[in-house]
Formats: C-alpha cells, sequence, structure tokens
C-alpha cells in the first residue's frame, strides 16, 4: 500500500514536471512545414507556367489554371501540414501519468501550433517579398502615377487640345493621362469634364474626329474597366482557395500529430535503437 502511494506520487510528480507543450517539437514540424511548402510552391509554379501558353488553342485556358491552382493549394497544404504535424508528434516528450484524452488533446494542440507557426513564418516572409516587389512597382509607376496633388495640377494647367495641340512631348501627354484615368477608375468611373478633355487630347494627337476620339476614348474605358473586374474575381475567388487550403492544413496537422503521438508513445521498446 505504501509502495502504491510513492508510485502514485512520484508518477503525478513527474507528470506535473514534464511540460505540456514541447516548443522544439512544434518549431521543427512548422520548420518542416514551411520548408516542404516552400519546395512545392517552387514546383506548382514551374509547373503552372509551362501549362499557360501565349499561341492559341494551346495550354489551358483561364477558368481550368484558376482551378488547377486552387487545388494544388490545398494539396499543398495537406502533404506539408501533414508531414510538419506528424513531425511535432512524434518528437515531442512522453507525458508520464497523463489521461489518454489529454494526451490526444495535447497532441492535437501541438499539430495546431506548428501549423500555426508555419503559416506565420510563411505569411511574414511572403509579406516581406510581396513588399519589395510592390516597392519595385511603385517606383516604376511613380513617373505615370504621380501624387495625389499632380492629377488637380493638370486640371488647372489644362490647355485647349483643340487649338494648341501637344505634338512633342508624349511622355508628358500619356503621363497626363494616365493619372486621369488612374483616378477615375479608382472612383469607379471617369467624369465626363475628364472624358472629353481625354477625348479632345486624342483626337489632336492622332487626327481622328471628335466622334471617334469619343468612341475610342469610352471603348478603352469600357476595356480597362473590364480587366479590373477580372482581377478583382480572381483574386476574391484566389482569396477563397487560399482559406480553404489553410483551414485543411490546419486539420491535417492537427491529425497527423495524434499519429505522431501516438506512433512515439507505443513504439516497441524491445527493438535495438529504437
Amino acid at each position: 500500500m505504501v509502495f502504491d502511494t510513492i508510485e502514485t506520487v512520484e508518477i503525478s510528480s513527474s507528470a506535473e514536471e514534464s511540460p505540456a507543450v514541447s516548443w522544439g517539437a512544434v518549431a521543427a514540424g512548422a520548420v518542416a512545414a514551411a520548408a516542404l511548402t516552400l519546395v512545392l510552391l517552387a514546383f506548382g509554379a514551374g509547373m503552372g507556367f509551362s501549362s499557360v501558353s501565349p499561341w492559341g488553342n494551346s495550354g489551358v485556358s483561364a477558368s481550368t489554371f484558376q482551378i488547377s491552382t486552387g487545388i494544388y493549394l490545398i494539396v499543398v497544404a495537406m502533404l506539408a501540414s501533414t508531414i510538419g504535424g506528424f513531425i511535432a508528434g512524434r518528437l515531442r516528450t512522453k507525458w508520464v501519468g497523463v489521461h489518454t484524452h489529454e494526451v490526444f488533446f495535447r497532441d492535437t494542440a501541438h499539430g495546431f501550433l506548428a501549423w500555426g507557426l508555419a503559416t506565420v513564418v510563411s505569411a511574414a516572409f511572403l509579406a516581406a517579398a510581396a513588399s519589395n516587389i510592390a516597392g519595385g512597382v511603385s517606383s516604376g509607376l511613380a513617373p505615370t502615377a504621380g501624387g495625389p496633388m499632380d492629377y488637380y495640377v493638370d486640371v488647372l494647367l489644362r490647355s485647349n487640345p483643340t487649338a494648341s495641340p501637344n505634338t512633342t512631348d508624349l511622355r508628358a501627354t500619356r503621363t497626363e493621362i494616365a493619372r486621369i484615368l488612374t483616378r477615375g477608375l479608382r472612383g469607379g468611373d471617369v467624369p465626363a469634364p475628364d472624358r472629353t478633355y481625354v477625348a479632345q487630347v486624342v483626337a489632336a494627337r492622332t487626327g481622328l474626329s471628335q466622334a471617334d476620339a469619343d468612341k475610342r476614348v469610352s471603348d478603352v474605358i469600357n476595356q480597362a474597366k473590364t480587366a479590373l473586374d477580372n482581377a478583382r474575381k480572381a483574386a476574391a475567388k484566389l482569396s477563397l482557395w487560399l482559406t480553404a487550403s489553410l483551414l485543411i492544413g490546419a486539420f491535417a496537422a492537427s491529425l497527423a500529430a495524434t499519429e505522431g503521438g501516438y506512433v512515439r508513445d507505443n513504439w516497441n521498446p524491445g527493438l535495438t535503437g529504437r
């Protein structure tokens, strides 16, 4: 009876001393998941670029490409998260005197934490890369887009294109029209005075009649609206696919961690080197 009490106290004390979270195992699983995600995304990027062809009737269509990209994101999340979660569960310390249900919960938490850490690290690196890319693009577009006050300066200094057409400085004309279209499309539509001015500039530079210039301006604005709307829809679909892949990845990592923890606790100790 005394020995049983001593054994119970020893088991309880050892259970209290062992930490509930093995952060080393969590970090190892997260690093493995993030690295495998990078490898699979690089492979998918190469396969995706090779499936898109500039020639007609070759390669895949845009809708098929979007769907295949979304499915591939889910596959990447499942594979990377499964391996990362299994590593997190397999490498964690063994809990002595802990109920089976509690062990299952802790293993699930280890997988979820490994997935969360890998997601945060990946998002941080992707955000840094996106910031660098956006910074380069912004610097390249700075002469075209201009600052927020440049549009109003252009309005103040506008001349009558039909009376004194500017046929020499094409870059200044392109930059001014780009600012007008950018500001107008950002607000939903190009105002009528701006449309009239752009049409006058187009007529003066191209030799078109005013009616033909008006039609050309309207057609170009409609094409730009369609392109922006298609880009918005594509971004929304990609966000939904990404959300689905993240949720599936969290589930896969948590489930794989329970399997890894089960293997950790029930491995045959009689085998040499195990």
